[in-house]
């Protein structure tokens, strides 16, 4: 594993407080989740359980997060330097490889599409989602570039399906939509692509020059953003289309 390098006393405690507000997102996100379901009709409520089941997943690894990253590094005349304790990157990819599939099966949920469509397109895109994980990590613990390189390519592959299928394969999907939801339900597609292609670029720090203290900080507070924007933001999104749906379908 890659030596941690030496932060400055604002870079150690951005990281932490990022870390932290992340993890507070992800609490109040769980609650209200799972407080809301009776909010909506029970056509929806799965959809609202994932939700908040990814949220708490999230919940659950910004934890051990946060505590690994307390013991990874100590303060010694003003700089925090590496204690000799590892930073579990894999926590992170763990975390993903769970809840990346399960977001874009919220969406196929509360799009209420036939049975058939749901499951043959929640499979596809579960699969790919899982995927790009899986390709991701061995580029994410190297630290040779040309490696790193490969792997992000290879990731990349699943990703520009993945694309393909919400803009193109649910284009019909999403045109059945009432009209009331149709527009959020689109963005949500937006939503998705915008939040997930900060992953791809912050992997690509390290590898455009940004090395040592300056490469950490930004990895950890730019994959933390991507997480909150990716699943407590697109939960929120995900849980208005089912109320506007459930009203309008009570109407």
């Amino acid at each position: 594993m890659e030596t941690l390098p030496t932060l400055s006393f604002g870079q150690y405690n951005l990281v932490f407080n990022v870390f932290s507000l992340t993890l507070a997102a992800f609490a109040a996100s769980t609650i209200f989740f799972f407080m809301q379901r009776s909010r909506v009709a029970p056509e929806y409520r799965t959809a609202i359980t994932i939700t908040g089941l990814v949220t708490f997943i999230a919940l659950y690894h910004y934890v051990q997060i946060l505590f690994d990253w307390k013991s990874a590094y100590q303060l010694v005349d003003g700089a925090y330097v590496a204690s000799g304790q590892p930073f579990n990157d894999a926590y992170r990819y763990v975390d993903w490889l769970l809840t990346v599939p399960l977001l874009l099966v919220e969406l196929l949920l509360v799009m209420r599409l036939s049975r058939q469509e749901t499951v043959s397109k929640g499979w596809l895109l579960g699969g790919l989602a899982a995927l790009m994980i899986i390709l991701g990590y061995p580029g994410e613990v190297s630290a040779d570039m040309g490696t790193r390189w490969l792997w992000w390519s290879l990731s990349m592959i699943p990703f520009l399906i993945i694309l393909y299928q919400l803009f193109i394969g649910l284009g019909d999907a999403i045109a059945r939509q009432p009209a009331s939801a149709r527009g959020l339900v689109s963005a949500a597609r937006y939503l998705t692509v915008i939040a997930w292609l900060f992953y791809p670029v912050v992997f690509l720090f390290p590898m455009l020059g940004l090395t040592g203290a300056g490469a950490e900080t930004a990895v950890q507070v730019g994959y933390s953003i991507a997480d909150i924007v990716a699943k407590a933001v697109f939960g929120l999104l995900i849980y208005t289309i089912a109320v506007i749906k459930t009203d309008s379908e009570a109407a």
